[in-house]
């Protein structure tokens, strides 16, 4: 069993306000907020959501800053009415990913029994460097009295931009080696350091999955999670990337995990295949491990799911699909559509990417159940699954160009909106307007994490699968 990450995610709206505050050129500043957990299956996720500013007598300077005990005690009391962890951040004079002094340890440690018993969540500390780089740590209860401090791996600011500081001296900047050197070229040696470092999980290795999982291993990324249940069939051949006559059968996961092992340019590759759906608790708790997500899936209560964990983990989806076109039985032309999802962004119910309606149909059973679908028109979106290799590249490359712009604001850009490739004419669109309906939900959910509900429950397909995989 590999060790348990820690990891720290803020909306971008409220990093912003906490730069502001904290990032003092006189004097250190200090804040406490609340938080709530995203757990997945190797990483605890603190998902900051909500900041309690000092009032007048909560804090005193003497070179540096503290807090007095009634501030401390609103907190408290605060975090129980909410049920919410309980964060304690400040700023330090220097850049960079910051240690700890003496005096901060022995703050931090003044008031972890106390969070741990209030909470029964770990006290969350965090520090900003003057150049606004986040470091953080969680105080775990050992035993007794007894607390240990765990360094998180990174602290992530979720918006339009996807802006990450890693903890080096547990996820290190990966060594040069020649086969980077156009990637360093392009792209630039730090934000080559971020992306490779980025755990991106892939939902839905298909055709334009497989594709993105390459062109991935490729760029010298070292960290996959690929979430799929289903296996490889005859009609998959001309499109799945890698797949063999040899392949029919196994599963889809197992096929993207070799391919990325052949393909990798990174020095070590760690690989989480899961070959369960993403609704079900493997998939869906692996799900939440990740940094950003690909939605390469074509069922309508991914999408939902995915949407939600794009809002309240705040994890980054870069969602695409492909719609092909025939009149009088013959082809007419496609269109593929592709965005990306965040808090700050349309969410992919507003701009219709999937109908809610239809997440209902698919948990009742009905989009695979043959009497069903047979009651259906011929064109019905259920019954279109067409699509060809070319179709599938094309649009791989496109999200992965969106990945690359959200991670890294590379020449300027990190928010392309929403992208429609149109064949024929064979025009690129952008709608970089669109936002979400005022009634959108999704707005409540930043950062809330699964505390008001989960989408986790079973898929009647995907335990089919596997009992069919297990008899073979």
């Amino acid at each position: 069993m590999r060790k348990q990450e820690y990891s720290i995610a803020i909306p971008a709206s409220l990093d912003a306000e906490l730069l502001k505050f904290l990032i003092r050129h006189d004097e250190e500043e200090l804040l406490f907020a609340l938080w709530v957990p995203s757990r997945g299956r190797r990483r605890l996720t603190a998902l900051v959501n909500k900041l309690i500013y000092p009032i007048v007598g909560d804090r005193q300077r003497h070179g540096n800053v503290s807090f007095n005990p009634a501030y401390f005690e609103r907190v408290c009391k605060i975090a129980a009415t909410e049920g919410s962890g309980i964060a304690f951040l400040h700023s330090h004079p220097g850049p960079g990913w910051q240690g700890m002094s003496a005096d901060d340890i022995r703050a931090e440690q003044k008031i972890m029994g106390a969070v741990a018993g209030l909470t029964d969540l770990p006290l969350l500390g965090m520090t900003v460097g003057s150049d606004g780089t986040w470091s953080a740590r969680m105080w775990e209860h050992v035993e007794g009295k007894n607390y240990e401090r765990i360094w998180c791996h990174s602290v992530r600011s979720v918006g339009e931009a996807l802006r990450i500081n890693f903890n080096d001296d547990i996820l290190p900047k990966p060594e040069y080696r020649e086969v980077y050197k156009r990637t360093y070229t392009v792209w630039g040696e730090s934000n080559h350091a971020n992306l490779a470092r980025l755990r991106v999980g892939i939902v839905g290795l298909g055709s334009v999955g497989s594709i993105v999982a390459e062109t991935l291993a490729r760029m010298g990324l070292q960290r996959f999670t690929l979430i799929d249940f289903d296996t490889v069939l005859p009609h998959n051949l001309d499109r799945l990337l890698g797949a063999t006559e040899e392949d029919i059968g196994k599963l889809k996961v197992l096929i993207a995990e070799r391919q990325i092992r052949n393909s990798a340019t990174a020095a070590k590759v760690d690989i989480n295949a899961v070959s369960y759906s993403i609704a079900e608790e493997k998939g869906y708790n692996a799900a939440l491990d990740c940094d950003v997500l690909f939605s390469c899936v074509d069922r309508p209560r991914a999408r939902y799911i995915l949407n939600h964990f794009a809002y309240a983990h705040l994890i980054p989806v870069i969602d695409g699909g492909i719609e092909v076109r025939f009149k009088h039985g013959k082809f007419s032309g496609v269109d593929w559509q592709l965005q990306t999802v965040a808090p700050g962004r349309p969410c992919l119910a507003c701009i219709k990417a999937f109908d809610p309606g239809d997440v209902t149909t698919e948990i009742e059973g009905k989009l695979d159940d043959p009497s069903y679908l047979k009651g259906l028109s011929q064109d019905h979106r259920f019954k279109r699954n067409e699509n060809v290799f070319p179709f599938s590249a094309n649009l791989a490359s496109l999200e992965v160009l969106q990945f690359v712009a959200l991670a890294t604001n590379i020449a300027g850009i990190t928010d392309f909106g929403i992208q429609r490739y149109r064949y024929p004419p064979g025009i690129l669109e952008a709608d970089v307007e669109r936002i979400c309906q005022p009634d959108c939900d999704m707005r409540a959910l930043i950062a809330q994490g699964d505390k008001l509900f989960n989408l986790k429950g079973k898929d009647r397909n995907a335990e089919i699968t596997r009992s069919n995989l297990n008899k073979v």
